[in-house]
């Protein structure tokens, strides 16, 4: 993995911040706050059809899109695969992982080459203890992330439910 912070002058770091700063867990924060958070970040890259982690995995990092394309999944009782959400940049997944200890909710593929910006539970932590401030921002941001996470769902699962 290379460190967000060893780049930091480079095209790819000014496309890291772009990415992440309109999104919910950032939103709040300023540009030096969002310089300091990067110091936390890490890259991956996935290959098409690669998966980033599956449903049941320890969750232990969320995940912010860069470039590409994420599909999320999850498996049905019945069986087989239902797709709940196609993800691109300046999106996120995983964000109850660095909240809670429990498994992963879903499965997550790359649908054609992608580049991730994570986050790890520990990361973030010592993010909250050493730089309160932006833990504080943070932690709301993720409520916020979760809470319009909730609501969108909560928006499908009425469409799907019968009229009474």
């Amino acid at each position: 993995m290379e460190n967000a912070a060893d780049i930091y002058d480079s095209k790819m770091m000014d496309t890291v911040l772009g990415s992440i700063s309109g999104l919910p867990i950032f939103r709040s924060l300023s540009e030096d706050e969002l310089k300091e958070v990067a110091r936390y970040l890490f890259f991956l890259d996935f290959e098409e059809n690669m998966t980033v982690f599956k449903e049941g995995d320890a969750g232990d990092y969320v995940c912010f899109v860069v470039e590409g394309e994420l599909e999320v999944g999850k498996k049905p009782k019945t069986g087989g695969k239902s797709v709940i959400a196609r993800l691109v940049q300046g999106h996120s997944i995983g964000e109850m992982s660095v909240i809670d200890e429990f498994p992963r909710s879903a499965t997550v593929t790359a649908v054609a080459k992608t580049r991730v910006v994570t986050l790890t539970r520990k990361n973030f932590e010592t993010l909250v203890d050493q730089h309160p401030r932006i833990g504080n921002k943070m932690l709301k941001g993720v409520a916020r992330a979760l809470s319009i996470n909730l609501r969108k769902t909560s928006g499908q699962l009425a469409e799907k439910l019968p009229v009474l």
